[in-house]
């Protein structure tokens, strides 16, 4: 059983790494069109600013889940890192559980704000893109980090890549 959760997992986060590297290449080459066309042809594409934003927060937070299944976030643990291994270890599990918890209550608040974003079809304001989209990768990213960290926790992780840096 635990071996089908984890490859059902490798998968998840391989399909995240694609998906966060091809908004993250779109953002570049947007980027790299508006530039070639405002100082080459005098023309620059209006909406790339905007659109540029709304693939890095696409990027940033369904990249967060490969990070939340390494367990390789920023933490401020220099002292934790000097206590004993049983005080350490329970001190890096209430830091997942309490992650989980303030992940799960943004996710919460985050739903009513989608339903009306949705119902009221706003939209950008130079791209005209429904700003429920770009909105709606915040408690996208955050409930597959919950995910993953639940499954980190509940298997133990991924001993495929113990030793792997996290690329």
């Amino acid at each position: 059983m635990t071996d089908t959760v984890l490859q059902a997992v490798r998968g998840v986060v391989s399909a995240l790494r694609v998906i966060a590297g091809a908004l993250l290449i779109l953002s570049v080459a947007l980027n790299f069109a508006n530039v070639v066309g405002r100082y080459c042809f005098g023309f620059s594409i209006h909406w790339a600013e905007e659109v540029m934003l709304f693939l890095m927060v696409g990027c940033v937070f369904l990249g967060n889940g490969v990070v939340a299944w390494s367990g390789r976030q920023i933490r401020m643990d220099v002292v934790v890192g000097m206590m004993p291994a049983k005080l350490r270890d329970a001190l890096y599990l209430f830091s997942e559980l309490l992650f989980i918890a303030v992940a799960a209550s943004i996710v919460a608040f985050a739903l009513p704000v989608l339903r009306d974003l949705w119902a009221f079809d706003q939209r950008s304001q130079s791209a005209e893109v429904p700003v429920v989209y770009p909105q709606a990768m915040v408690p996208i990213g955050l409930s597959l980090m919950i995910l993953l960290v639940l499954t980190r926790l509940l298997t133990g992780g991924d001993p495929a890549r113990a030793s792997d840096a996290g690329h």
